[in-house]
């Protein structure tokens, strides 16, 4: 196995911890070099990062619990594939919530509060210009909303919609373009700034546009998997 190559400049071989094996394998999940599906073969990984078998089974533990993989028991290890139905029954429920969500928002926000969402806005322009990877930008772009639920107050929508959230950062890392992705920090500017004005009518309706319009973004024709790629091919690039 020494001559195996190094899956990343930053994976020295053979000294890849299971984190950074973690880490690695999400990356190329978020940048969708392994299409919803793929199986994530043990054997193959552990000749890539020239580990142990323990080190890569900690890793897809690792990986399953961020709900990034699932694990099928006598099966193996494939990347998480959530159904088209799965997906809009998120979006519905995120639309149910989070038009009212909305309105509380501009009821209960301070002006510490706009500034606090301002700095995440520029994180988030700053991540879709820059080199960060998609997992980064997706949970910047999720995190938006939980922010918006830090505001209102109430600790069991929050945790709600937390799960909600994750499940479709999921999603839209799976099925969604990096321009779409921009169009969504866009539209959370737009909501902030109704929002700043007291429009709370406003700030819902856009809200609700906003998650329609992530949700008609999504893209479940199979295009990915129809490019699927070797599994080490796909780790090394």
């Amino acid at each position: 196995m020494s001559n195996a190559p190094a899956a990343a400049d930053h994976i020295q071989s053979g000294a890849a911890s299971s984190g950074d094996i973690a880490n690695h394998i999400a990356e190329a999940i978020a940048a969708r070099k392994l299409p919803p599906g793929t199986k994530l073969r043990e054997e193959a990984l552990c000749r890539l990062y020239s580990v142990s078998r323990t080190k890569i089974r900690a890793a897809l533990l690792s990986l399953s619990k961020d709900k990034l993989i699932q694990i099928v028991p006598d099966k193996g290890a494939f990347v998480s594939q959530p159904s088209e139905q799965e997906s809009r029954d998120i979006f519905a429920a995120r639309r149910l919530i989070e038009g009212a969500l909305a309105r509380e928002f501009v009821a209960k926000a301070k002006p510490g509060d706009y500034r606090k969402l301002e700095q995440h806005l520029k994180a988030e322009r700053k991540a879709l210009a820059g080199d960060q990877n998609s997992k980064q930008r997706s949970q910047l772009l999720g995190d938006f909303h939980v922010l918006l639920a830090d505001v209102v107050g109430n600790h069991v929508l929050k945790e709600i919609l937390r799960e909600l959230v994750a499940r479709s950062t999921l999603i839209t890392m799976l099925y969604q373009s990096d321009r779409d992705a921009v169009c969504s920090s866009d539209e959370h500017t737009t909501f902030l700034e109704a929002a700043k004005a007291g429009d709370a009518e406003r700030a819902a309706s856009l809200m609700l546009h906003h998650l329609s319009h992530v949700e008609a973004a999504l893209r479940f024709d199979g295009s990915a998997a129809e490019g699927r790629r070797d599994l080490v091919t796909a780790l090394l690039m």
